[in-house]
């Protein structure tokens, strides 16, 4: 909307669709539908004038909504602050907790602000048992992110004790048996006799190279601190992701950002420095500090760079409602790591941990 609304203001004026608009059965189907509405293409255009940096921009168009749905968990989290902004006053709502392997629970309580959401169990959508997960002796962080976890036998749906954290195993109808979803979980609280589960990360670490453990909720929050940095200048993360770059040894954390707009060597040595610094995981810590990690690497990304993956994960036969950006690109994934540095544009070491 941000980048063609003065394109689609001139559509509905003229009731002709853009040139930019190739695709010959979507030209087809909308040419049947749009009509010369120079009334509505003003009240758009109007709007859109007068919004600041596109606050409010959903309920301005759309003076009805009552509040905006979506996923808003795990690696949809990071564009809350963003949907915030576009929203205004209308509330985000997490509705339900699902995965491609069937239903898991719904949100009883949709006031509660997503990051803080917690979703009752639907024991009628599928067999649901959860392994208990524990740290490991001294590892006793306060991070339920950034730890090794030790297993014990699977509790079942009635089983769980609030507090504890948990991997979510599924049997299906469909046929699926005892299927592990991947998902950290921490019991809330219960609804009648159902637990209440409150999403924390993906089992499978993001980060590691030595004897450092970082999830991807780990990242989030490091670049979520790192990004303030970018306030001063009124610039935003338009998006991220990372790798491990084992290319020379010792190797190193890469992080890439691409950027709503340029900004300056100084601010963006600093915040290579305050992701560095970011990561509380004590086996990054104390890697880093003996150089058995070298320093973190931020690369600035060209506009247009994670559209880039998306053209290409949808040229795998992938769906646009199942695409996640990758939070962690795996060394194998040989395509999205080209793109990625392909469209490298300027590249910051850390001197956090300087000897």
């Amino acid at each position: 909307m941000e980048e063609v609304w003065k394109d689609l203001c001139a559509d509905i004026r003229d009731g002709v669709l853009s040139e930019r608009v190739t695709v010959p059965s979507i030209r087809e189907a909308v040419s049947r539908i749009l009509k010369p509405n120079p009334h509505l293409a003003d009240s758009i255009y109007n709007k859109c004038v007068g919004l600041s940096n596109w606050y409010g921009v959903i309920p301005a168009l759309w003076p009805k909504a009552k509040y905006v749905y979506g996923i808003m968990t795990g690696s949809m989290e990071p564009y809350l602050k963003k949907l915030r902004h576009y929203a205004g006053h209308l509330p985000l709502i997490s509705a339900d907790y699902g995965a491609s392997e069937g239903y898991v629970g719904c949100n009883i309580d949709p006031t509660v602000p997503p990051e803080q959401v917690t979703y009752a169990v639907l024991p009628n959508t599928g067999y649901f048992e959860f392994i208990p997960l524990q740290k490991p002796t001294g590892e006793e962080t306060g991070n339920d992110t950034s730890i090794h976890y030790i297993e014990s036998e699977p509790a079942g749906l009635t089983e769980v004790e609030v507090g504890k954290i948990y991997e979510v195993v599924l049997t299906t109808f469909a046929g699926l048996y005892r299927y592990r979803l991947g998902d950290v979980v921490k019991i809330t609280g219960f609804h009648n006799s159902t637990p209440k589960l409150q999403f924390i990360c993906r089992r499978s670490l993001v980060l590691s190279i030595h004897v450092d453990k970082n999830t991807e909720k780990d990242l989030q929050i490091v670049v979520e601190e790192a990004a303030k940095l970018l306030e001063g200048e009124k610039l935003g993360i338009v998006d991220f992701t990372s790798c491990v770059d084992t290319s020379s040894d010792p190797g190193r954390y890469v992080i890439y950002w691409e950027l709503s707009s340029r900004a300056s060597d100084e601010v963006l040595r600093s915040c290579a420095n305050a992701l560095d610094l970011g990561f509380v995981d004590e086996g990054y810590k104390s890697s880093r500090k003996i150089v058995t990690i070298a320093p973190l690497e931020l690369r600035i990304l060209r506009k247009g760079t994670f559209k880039e993956i998306l053209a290409h994960f949808l040229s795998l036969g992938g769906s646009v409602s199942q695409f996640k950006t990758p939070r962690f690109v795996n060394p194998s994934n040989i395509r999205v790591l080209q793109i990625l540095n392909k469209n490298v544009t300027q590249s910051y070491f850390s001197t956090a941990y300087r000897l």
